[in-house]
């Protein structure tokens, strides 16, 4: 299937495909932010579904992908056309934290299992039925708070999204921040289409943080990072593992240089050591994105979409044999299935799920990267 077919034609195609299938065939919802705002996350997002197989076991599996604009709305409105038009039996989405956020509702309401694209703070209900593929907020702060502790840093200021994006990372720093001796404030949030944060970043520089930590995802990221540097911020600035992206770089030039983002292992995987176990299958998911979609187009927020595959191939198996495909009980199977998974190895770490962990990550999920010269470089892991 040709990357340069639009969205609608790419649901039609596949949806022809799931309506003409056997009742056992086995349907995958993606719905992704392949338009708006979010794009920069959730185009490598598609683009990754699009590498898929498209069967498993000698089942075929058919692909629905929608696009969810950027908008939470349309999330939901997805998830909704998922599960009662196409009959899914699991849903692969949420660009953004909202997007998951509105979408698990719909997924525990029907009980369909929902791995998600981005961090989220589901609980409840909605936890039961989620499993997210991005590192959880706690084990990534910590990674910031590390580096900060080491470099002798005690106060932390922070802007970032005012919605569940930079809410859930205001709440899991100060749920840690304390045992690494930092203070976090002042704090300062800004809207994802807002143009500019000067208000804030005015604010920020006049309390003097050793640090600033900005809670933003893709390109979007850049633009406070932009501004502290303009109105000669001179601390160290962190980005959350939401920003590392090629357009990141692109849109910060100069300005984000020196700047530290804590990430998962993918984006600059030739850098890892060759113990590191998610090496090898950085390098098989990197060759097949930029052997399709270009030479340096490879993103980290695709390999979320591997990673959940990943984790479905593992667990579709064990489902069938306890229910057929296109039942309640074996979306149930499957969700139970995934539960129960260990030592999954992904571009972004190595799941261990649980009952009680739906991320499945530790510290091998985690690296921290200087921007050097227009460049990602590894700092530790």
């Amino acid at each position: 299937m040709k990357a340069k077919l639009s969205i609608k034609p790419l649901i039609l195609i596949i949806s022809l495909i799931c309506t003409s299938g056997a009742l056992a065939d086995i349907s995958i919802g993606v719905s992704v932010s392949a338009t708006g705002s979010a794009a920069v996350l959730g185009g490598p997002q598609k683009n990754t579904a699009e590498l898929l197989p498209t069967s498993i076991g000698g089942e075929k599996i058919n692909w629905i992908i929608l696009d969810e604009a950027s908008d939470p709305t349309a999330a939901v409105t997805n998830v909704s056309k998922l599960i009662n038009e196409y009959k899914v039996d699991l849903i692969i989405g949420g660009s953004t934290t909202p997007s998951v956020l509105a979408a698990a509702g719909g997924a525990a309401e029907s009980k369909t299992p929902l791995i998600a694209l981005a961090p989220n703070s589901a609980d409840g209900e909605r936890l039961k039925w989620t499993f997210t593929v991005p590192q959880p907020f706690s084990l990534m702060a910590e990674g910031i708070l590390e580096h900060m502790k080491a470099n002798n840093m005690k106060t932390l200021g922070l802007i970032g999204y005012s919605d569940g994006y930079g809410e859930t990372w205001i709440k899991a720093l100060e749920a840690v921040i304390g045992k690494y001796g930092v203070t976090l404030g002042p704090i300062e949030r800004f809207q994802r289409t807002d143009t500019s944060v000067t208000g804030q970043i005015v604010k920020l520089i006049a309390a003097k943080p050793d640090a600033i930590l900005v809670v933003a995802s893709g390109a979007p990221a850049a633009m406070p990072h932009i501004s502290l540097a303009e109105r000669g911020y001179k601390g160290q600035i962190y980005q959350t593992h939401g920003a590392p992206s090629p357009a990141f770089l692109k849109i910060g030039g100069k300005s984000v240089e020196g700047g530290i983002l804590v990430a998962g292992p993918l984006i600059e995987w030739s850098q890892l050591p060759d113990s590191h176990p998610s090496k090898k299958a950085c390098a098989e998911y990197s060759k097949l994105y930029e052997a399709k979609f270009g030479a340096g187009s490879l993103s980290s927020f695709g390999g979320h979409v591997w990673d959940a595959w990943e984790i479905a191939s593992r667990a579709i198996p064990i489902a069938k044999m306890k229910a057929k495909p296109g039942t309640v009980e074996f979306r149930a199977a499957l969700r139970d299935a995934i539960e129960g998974e260990k030592e999954v190895v992904g571009v972004h770490g190595v799941f261990n799920m649980s009952p009680t962990n739906h991320y499945g990550h530790d510290r091998r999920a985690r690296v921290l990267l200087r921007v050097n010269n227009g460049a990602f470089k590894l700092v530790s892991i």
